[in-house]
C-alpha cells in the first residue's frame, strides 16, 4: 500500500511539473508577444451622441497615412509622447493619451473639441471661409465628413480681423455663444448669431420674422432676462410675425419695432 502511495505521489509530481513547464512556454510566449504591438485599439468620447472621427482616421493620423506602421513595432521603439504631438497636430483632437495594456495593444484616448457655433465668415482681403468650428476655448477647428453639430451660424465682418476667440479681448463673444450653447431655449431658438467690425452682436431665431440686437456682447445676464420676457409675454400676446427688430441694449429698455 506504502508503494501504491509513493507511485501516486511520483505521477502527481511528474504531472505537475509537465504543468509547469507548459504554463512557463505560455507565459514565455506571452511576454514575447507583449514586446510587440499587437494592435492599435482606439477610444473616442462623443459630442451629443456623435464622433467627428472615425478609428480608422485617428489610426490613420497615428501612423501618416500608414507610412509609420506601429503594429509588429518592438515596444522598445515606441515613443508615446511623439505619437501624442502627432495626433495633436490635427484640429479634431483636443486632447490625446497614448499608452499600453498587459496584452501588447497600444491605447489611443482622443478627446474632440465641442464646438459652440459654425463660422461662415466674409471679410476685407479674404474670401468666404466655410468649414470651421468655434470650440468651448475660443479655437477654430476644421469641420467633418462624419458629423456636422448642430450649433447657431456665426458670421460678419469682424472676423476679418479675429481668427480666434481665445483672447481676453474676445472672451465676451465667447461667452456668449456659450450662453446661447448651453442654454436648450436658446440653443434651438437662436440659428445666427452676426458680429460687425466694431464687435456688436445682431441675432437671428428659428421662428419669427426678427432680428435681435444686443450691442457689445456685455451684461449677457440683464439682456438674455429681457430678451426672455420678450419671447414669454409680447410674443405671445402680439404675434410672431408682428416685429422685425428687437433690441435689448439699452439699459432697463426692449425696443421693438
Amino acid at each position: 500500500m506504502f508503494s501504491t502511495f509513493k507511485s501516486t505521489k511520483k505521477w502527481l509530481v511528474a504531472i505537475g511539473g509537465l504543468l509547469g513547464l507548459f504554463g512557463l512556454i505560455a507565459f514565455t510566449e506571452v511576454r514575447h508577444g507583449q514586446k510587440h504591438v499587437q494592435a492599435v485599439i482606439v477610444h473616442l468620447d462623443q459630442i451629443d451622441g456623435h464622433s467627428f472621427l472615425t478609428r480608422r482616421d485617428v489610426t490613420g493620423y497615428l501612423t501618416n497615412g500608414g507610412a509609420d506602421p506601429v503594429v509588429g513595432k518592438n515596444f522598445s521603439e515606441v515613443d508615446f509622447h511623439q505619437l501624442e504631438e502627432r495626433l495633436r497636430q490635427h484640429g479634431l483632437v483636443k486632447n490625446c493619451q497614448v499608452s499600453r495594456d498587459l496584452m501588447g495593444n497600444l491605447l489611443v484616448t482622443i478627446e474632440q473639441p465641442q464646438p459652440v457655433a459654425r463660422l461662415l465668415a466674409s471679410g476685407e482681403g479674404i474670401r468666404t471661409v466655410t468649414g470651421r468650428y468655434v470650440s468651448e476655448e475660443g479655437r477654430f477647428f476644421p469641420v467633418s465628413m462624419n458629423y456636422s453639430a448642430r450649433v447657431p451660424i456665426l458670421t460678419g465682418n469682424y472676423f476679418a480681423k479675429n481668427r480666434s476667440l481665445a483672447s481676453e479681448r474676445n472672451r465676451p463673444l465667447l461667452e456668449l455663444l456659450k450662453l446661447i450653447h448651453n442654454d436648450p431655449f436658446w440653443r434651438a431658438q437662436l440659428v445666427e448669431v452676426s458680429v460687425d467690425e466694431q464687435g456688436e452682436v445682431t441675432m437671428w431665431p428659428q421662428l419669427g420674422n426678427h432680428r435681435i440686437e444686443i450691442g457689445l456682447p456685455t451684461d449677457l445676464e440683464a439682456k438674455f432676462k429681457k430678451l426672455k420676457l420678450f419671447y414669454t409675454d409680447v410674443l405671445p400676446a402680439k404675434g410672431w410675425d408682428r416685429y422685425s427688430r428687437v433690441s435689448v441694449q439699452y439699459r432697463n429698455q426692449i425696443v421693438c419695432e
